[in-house]
């Protein structure tokens, strides 16, 4: 199978982190040489430790939160760090015999924070779902459900100390059916609560976003059919179901969701998300149906991973540009005015640089983090830009 077959393989059956795990399967390409970080110290100020970050949450300018995984996908290491208003720190995480990687990050206060991934690695064949809560003073792992065939998680959404969603898949990256996999927490205990599944071989969830305990709203993929097509859930406080989305001409995917207090509420991905050069996806709540909302796209094609929305009239999405089964993506951050999205500059760096997850705590302070190197990268970088209210540095 060529570097491109398995690339676009894992987009079709891996949420949230499409793209990342693109870039870690197997390749017949060399790995880099150290010699591609040599004699670009301007390029280098935003990469950092070797590793991944996928997730990013903020509570102020002055606090935020990322995790990943550190070293390399085949034997990574839970990577989380901290963001006090001066420098990003890594902080430890509880270690597990078998490695693992967290995906995802939610934040409830100075003192409450979630993280969530799996334990194993990216080619785990029956990975363990993985659940981590900050108190304030450390990281210590939660048991979590695990279904019968393992499980992973992607997205997390903490409403309060006592409520909080997590969304993923069973099985591995390589299930050839994998199913929706809803957690909650209930302020004692996660619990598995029943996920509808589309009506093909497999479904996912890749991001969830809540505003209260009887609304919740979760975005994936109804995969390994042809179409992809493009899964939207709500819960209704009672129960999770399915809600009608737009699925444009081509394969349509979505990685990423956002919701105000007062209901504004987006969603991103892709369509045509397997060509050589996928567009951009993003849909819109109106309070009734999801409708798509055009959306710029970069001259290269890209696709868009993650949303964060401050108010009806702030909201921000950030991915990669480039085709697919390219090796060397670029950053990709459009921003939502109120009116129209727009692409915003965002610094050059490393040729394989791709943006996984953004948060905005305010319309002067956001966060968007992910890693650099491309996918022959035999040390891939972490990345993290800020938004200063006038430019990403």
């Amino acid at each position: 199978m060529s570097v491109g077959a398995r690339r676009v393989r894992v987009l079709a059956v891996v949420p949230l982190l499409g793209t990342v795990l693109a870039g870690v399967v197997p390749s017949s390409a060399p790995p880099a040489s150290a010699a591609r970080w040599a004699g670009q110290p301007s390029r280098l100020a935003s990469l950092r430790a070797d590793g991944m970050l996928f997730g990013v949450a903020a509570i102020s300018a002055r606090s935020a939160w990322a995790v990943g995984l550190a070293g390399r996908a085949r034997s990574p290491r839970t990577l989380i760090e901290r963001w006090g208003g001066g420098a990003w720190r890594r902080v430890p995480s509880p270690a597990t015999a078998s490695g693992g990687m967290l995906n995802t990050v939610a934040v409830t206060s100075a003192r409450g924070a979630w993280a969530a991934g799996q334990i194993g690695s990216l080619f785990s064949s029956k990975p363990t779902t993985l659940i981590e809560r900050w108190n304030g003073t450390r990281w210590r792992r939660v048991p979590s459900p695990n279904p019968v065939g393992g499980g992973t998680l992607y997205g997390l959404a903490a409403i309060s100390d006592h409520s909080a969603w997590a969304v993923g898949q069973t099985g591995g990256l390589f299930s050839r059916r994998p199913k929706t996999l809803i957690l909650r927490w209930n302020g004692t205990a996660w619990r598995r609560r029943p996920s509808p599944n589309a009506a093909t071989p497999g479904s996912w969830l890749g991001a969830v976003a809540a505003t209260s305990d009887r609304s919740a709203w979760a975005v994936g993929c109804a995969c390994n059919g042809t179409p992809l097509k493009t899964l939207i859930e709500r819960w209704n406080g009672t129960r999770w179901r399915i809600v009608p989305s737009p699925n444009p001409t081509g394969d349509s995917v979505l990685y990423g969701v956002g919701v105000t207090s007062a209901g504004t509420t987006w969603a991103v991905g892709c369509t045509s998300c397997e060509r050589a050069k996928p567009k951009t996806l993003i849909l819109r709540w109106n309070g009734t149906a999801w409708k798509r909302v055009p959306s710029p796209n970069p001259a290269a094609g890209g696709s868009l991973t993650s949303v964060a929305v401050t108010s009806a009239r702030n909201a921000w999405a950030v991915g990669w540009a480039g085709d697919p089964n390219h090796p060397r993506p670029k950053t990709v951050i459009e921003r939502w005015n109120g009116t129209r999205w727009r692409l915003v500059p965002s610094p050059r760096l490393v040729s394989g640089t791709e943006l996984l997850g953004v948060a905005a705590a305010s319309t002067r302070s956001a966060w968007a983090v992910g890693f650099a190197g491309g996918i022959d990268s035999a040390r891939p970088k972490t990345v993290a830009l800020h938004w200063n209210g006038t430019t990403w540095k």
